[in-house]
């Protein structure tokens, strides 16, 4: 391998490494992408994103199915949930993109080698070396330019473990029964997924414990109120402004032992999920042998995801001051190559990536929050629609939630659009083109959409910015 010399090597194959392995093909660079897995996808394909989102999906079917009486079905009371099918469907899932990848790679005939890479140190005569520790041996790579891509891992709660009852985001994805009770520590993306996975297939007694004042805390406020709202009714117990002290194993579960408002309480689970956020991946990867700057394990890089040590790039979970988002990353490894190839590329920039968290009811948010968009000084005006006045809402059965659009009122750009209900994720593809383009609620506001359709809750809400939305 010594004896190649490619453009350049890309550490770690998770959607900011495959997607930048797969452009740096398409532009000619000849690519090397080295990864520690015997599978390429990183977390997001194997224990992240994409079986998370099969099981939110099998969970919203069988909401739709309890629901049966309602849509005039019959006997769906008979319907039972077949926990091994369900798990099989979702690895099927993931190993058919997982070869989807490998196919990828050879289309854009870049070289996969397997192993554990690691950096040697800065360039020598512009050539940067890249240690592989792989099942048949060390050897070397070396490339004109390195991009380290090497992802994230569960944080867990300090003296904790992982294992079969203290779970993290693997485990919970491979349990072989559902359990009866379950604790989710932390109210982010994970967290509330999680818990509406398991709420919906019957996990009877569900809490959730965050430390900070509102779940979603990176949400819009009313965002979050709504989401809090909505777990209530659907049964999913909480406490906000919950410190957790202890966490032990018990005979038949777990024991958590937490702090609400100076007042300790302790709740009891079959298993517990810890969704406190997840840590870069940049420890043992030869950081510490080049000029690389590092704040708290994350990486500093410039617009173009350049460290500080030339020829090296970061991207993904490990880049700081960008969102742990897997198309996040994938954007920032398409600047990267990009970068490197010569050619003119656009910087990403933060305020245009969507967020998107699939719990039931879905969320999606792209700009400013109505409290940040304040804090920076803006006059805001706000218009919002509820999804109770959209057909397609009635339709489809699902009436929770609001579309929320955020404006600067002296010239009526949009800088915010927040969305909790069904296929939010979906819908905020409209809003992040909106403020790419600079649109006005105005502008949206005379964009005609298909009726009936749950995005016309978007046309209502931008009418809604000057007291004239037609549904309400």
């Amino acid at each position: 391998m010594a004896d190649t010399l490619y453009d350049v090597a890309i550490i770690g194959s998770g959607p900011a490494g495959y997607t930048a392995a797969i452009r740096a093909g398409q532009l000619g660079l000849s690519t090397a992408l080295i990864e520690k897995d015997p599978y390429l996808g990183g977390t997001c394909l194997h224990v992240g994103c994409i079986p998370t989102k099969s099981l939110l999906f099998n969970a919203e079917v069988y909401d739709h199915v309890k629901d049966g009486p309602a849509l005039g079905l019959e006997n769906t009371a008979a319907v039972t949930v077949n926990w091994p099918s369900i798990q099989k469907r979702k690895q099927g899932i993931v190993d058919k993109h997982a070869k989807g990848l490998q196919f990828l790679m050879k289309k854009n005939k870049v070289t996969v080698i397997t192993g554990y890479g690691k950096l040697s140190g800065p360039a020598k005569n512009g050539i940067l070396t890249v240690e592989v520790d792989g099942k048949d041996g060390k050897s070397t790579v070396t490339a004109k330019n390195v991009i380290l891509s090497t992802g994230s891992v569960a944080r867990v709660l300090p003296g904790l473990k992982p294992d079969d009852r203290i779970l993290t985001n693997i485990e919970v994805l491979s349990l072989d029964e559902i359990p009866k009770s379950l604790i989710v520590i932390g109210s982010g993306a994970v967290g509330v997924e999680f818990a509406s996975i398991y709420k919906s297939f019957g996990t009877a007694d569900v809490t959730i414990l965050e430390m900070l004042p509102r779940y979603v805390p990176v949400e819009d406020e009313e965002v979050s109120k709504e989401l809090m709202r909505v777990y209530r009714k659907r049964g999913i117990n909480g406490f906000v402004n919950a410190k957790v002290e202890n966490v032990e194993r018990t005979k038949d579960g777990v024991a958590v032992t937490f702090t609400v408002d100076g007042k300790q309480q302790k709740l009891e689970a079959e298993k517990v999920l810890i969704a406190v956020g997840r840590a870069p991946r940049t420890e043992n990867v030869g950081i510490e042998k080049t000029k690389i700057e590092v704040d708290r394990g994350f990486v500093k890089t410039d617009q173009f995801m350049r460290t500080a040590e030339p020829g090296i790039y970061a991207i993904g979970d490990i880049a700081a001051g960008y969102p742990q988002l897997a198309h996040s990353g994938a954007m920032e490894g398409i600047v990267a190559v990009t970068h490197i190839a010569g050619k003119p590329v656009k910087p990403v920039n933060v305020l245009r990536i969507p967020n998107a968290t699939y719990c039931h009811p879905e969320i999606g948010s792209v700009g400013l929050t109505e409290a940040k968009a304040k804090e920076l000084g803006y006059d805001v005006k706000v218009g919002k629609f509820p999804f109770t006045a959209n057909s397609r809402a009635s339709i489809v059965g699902q009436h929770e939630g609001f579309v929320k659009i955020v404006t600067d009122a002296q010239h009526g750009e949009i800088l915010g659009v927040h969305i909790i209900g069904p296929t939010a994720t979906e819908l905020i593809a409209e809003s992040v083109v909106a403020l790419e383009l600079e649109c006005t609620a105005e502008e949206l506001a005379n964009i005609i959409h298909a009726h009936p359709t749950l995005s016309e809750a978007m046309l209502d809400a931008a009418n809604a910015v000057f007291g004239m939305p037609i549904n309400t």
